[in-house]
């Protein structure tokens, strides 16, 4: 078997010659590549079986039988000669992870969360288990004889099985009965960490225990001695662990942990064959087993063996010292026809010193002897440099300096957020997402400058950010943050609306307040003498109204106040009436 990332095996010992060279390899896309290990070339692909990843594949013990289980929730049985599907069944409600076949090679166990043991022949369901909480990684038979040998056996009744999960620290034990009744582990063994590499010495007679070796993430290695001979309530905690360390000699006086990436038993049973180091440069080596001591570990000075080195992170970023003086050029500026060596120019200047009495060359000079057009690089906001916004921000998220940082997202400009934004690397998106998200959470004040950095970062780089698969959790406080903000909004919005109203009543009022008043007492009133001739002689009123019943003073009084009197109609809205008609109104 190859490592736990792809599920891979070798054909069972049964098969035939020209068999056994073959390697099935399940891929993420769905399709099965068979590669023949003697050749070193890949022999043939089987196709049209599964539209999702495949997670374990498994010979029978047949020459040409495969089985495989997927994600989209079926198992399939290939013919590898005609690389054709033979059969194809759904195994399971989710994905199906594992997949182990009986010694007689009738059954099939197959594994998403609960365990499912299935007839070959019919492809139906034989017997259910409860399983695991999480999807199981491993599934691997115990036993090939049952332990009570006065029955008949009948190729499954009476063996036990054994399967891991992911996140699970118990590997649990079933036993296959003759009814249908107890579907729950008989035992169960307890490992330090998620187990990701399993081997075992499969029993063959009913007083051999079952040797069991588990390598779990930490690195450590448990093995388990056990005679299987029915229910156990507690679970058995391994009889040894090993672990390997570097010795720590040269310089570095602590010894280090070496992780072990797997390990099988040998054919003699009490040798182990231990795999650890580095993934991509392996060390295998043989121990032999002394159970008698709990904890073995094992010194291995691996610097000596790997000559793999990896490179140290720069811990340092140095910002450069630019004068305020000087102004740097950039590369790429229009009418810049020839290639730019400034930093070779620079080196021959600094090298070369100048003789006495020579005077220094202007930059304008210097600039015709590189042929750029003077005229044409002066812009209106000056010539470009190289401490740019861009340049500065990508320093300052890799130092963490404050300084730089303050000076660069506390710009108000939104052209000079947009073009920093889109000249910045793309592996700088994520930490700028984080400096925003902790400084959103200060004052009101740089939070309003802040939005616009992020209105920025996800208008430009939204089709990077959406091929990140984590994502949400990197992001979870800044969703948090929007959320409360957004929640207090409509508040703050009512609140808002109810001000607004009372404010423009009471800039209402105050205006009414200010208008002068107009005075209202009247300029002419007219009093009638007899009220009830009104309504008996309407003829005789217009003769009553002649010139003649007006007196002079009233004539020239009348004259004398004509103004006032138009005014007055104007401001009334009265139009000018006869006499007889203003009486008649009365």
């Amino acid at each position: 078997q190859d490592g736990p990332q792809r599920k891979k095996r070798k054909s069972e010992v049964g098969e035939v010659d020209k068999q056994l060279d073959i390697l099935a390899i399940g891929t993420a896309v769905g399709s099965i590549l068979l590669y023949s290990t003697v050749k070193g070339e890949l022999q043939s692909k089987l196709d049209g079986g599964h539209d999702s990843r495949v997670n374990c594949v498994r010979w029978h013990q047949e020459s040409c039988c495969l089985y495989s289980c997927s994600d989209d929730k079926h198992i399939v049985e290939w013919n590898t000669q005609t690389c054709k599907v033979k059969c194809k069944w759904k195994g399971d409600n989710s994905s199906v992870t594992c997949l182990c076949i009986s010694p007689d090679g009738k059954m099939l166990l197959s594994a998403g969360r609960t365990i499912k043991l299935w007839d070959l022949e019919t492809k139906e369901v034989y017997r259910h288990f409860t399983g695991h909480a999480t999807s199981v990684s491993s599934l691997m038979f115990t036993t090939v004889k049952p332990m009570n040998e006065s029955k008949p056996f009948d190729g499954i009744t009476g063996l036990y099985f054994l399967s891991g999960a992911i996140h699970d620290r118990l590997l649990s034990v079933w036993y296959i009965r003759s009814d249908r009744k107890e579907k729950n582990a008989v035992m169960s063994f307890t490992v330090t960490d998620e187990p990701t590499f399993v081997d075992l010495t499969v029993s063959e007679v009913k007083e051999e225990p079952v040797k069991l070796a588990v390598v779990c993430r930490d690195g450590q290695l448990h093995l388990f001695e056990h005679i299987l001979n029915g229910y156990c309530k507690k679970p058995l905690t391994s009889n040894c662990t090993i672990q390997i360390a570097t010795p720590g000699n040269d310089g570095d006086s602590t010894p280090k942990p070496v992780p072990i990436l797997a390990a099988a038993f040998c054919t003699d049973k009490q040798s182990l064959l231990l795999v650890y180091g580095n993934t991509l440069q392996p060390i295998i080596e043989k121990v032999s087993l002394n159970t008698s001591e709990p904890h073995i570990c094992l010194v291995r000075d691996i610097q000596k063996v790997l000559s793999l080195r990896t490179d140290a992170a720069l811990t340092k970023v140095k910002t450069p010292v630019v004068n305020s003086d000087t102004k740097v050029l950039v590369p790429g500026i229009p009418g810049h026809s020839t290639a730019v060596k400034t930093p070779a120019l620079g080196k021959e200047k600094k090298k070369s010193k100048r003789k006495p009495g020579e005077t220094e060359e202007s930059i304008e000079e210097r600039l015709g002897a590189l042929d750029i057009d003077v005229s044409k690089v002066k812009t209106p906001g000056g010539l470009p440099q190289t401490d740019s916004f861009a340049v500065l921000l990508v320093q300052g998220l890799e130092s963490n300096d404050a300084e730089i940082l303050n000076k660069v997202l506390n710009t108000r400009k939104e052209n000079i957020v947009k073009n920093t934004v889109a000249r910045m690397p793309i592996h700088a998106v994520i930490p700028l997402l984080h400096e925003l998200t902790k400084r959103l959470q200060g004052n009101p004040y740089s939070a309003s400058l802040m939005v616009r950095w992020l209105k920025s970062v996800f208008t430009l780089h939204a089709s990077y950010l959406s091929t990140l698969p984590d994502l949400i959790p990197q992001l979870g406080m800044l969703y948090q943050l929007m959320e409360s903000r957004v929640k207090t909004l409509q508040k703050l919005s009512r609140l808002h609306g109810r001000l607004f109203i009372l404010v423009t009543q009471v800039a209402a009022s105050q205006t009414v307040q200010d208008v002068p008043e107009v005075n209202q007492t009247a300029k002419l009133v007219y009093e009638d003498d007899s009220s009830e001739e009104e309504g008996s002689d309407d003829e005789m009123i217009g003769d009553k109204d002649s010139d003649e019943n007006w007196d002079e003073d009233e004539e020239k009084e009348e004259q004398s106040d004509e103004q006032d009197m138009t005014v007055e109609k104007e401001i009334n809205g009265d139009s000018d009436l006869e006499p007889e008609n203003e009486s008649e109104e009365e």
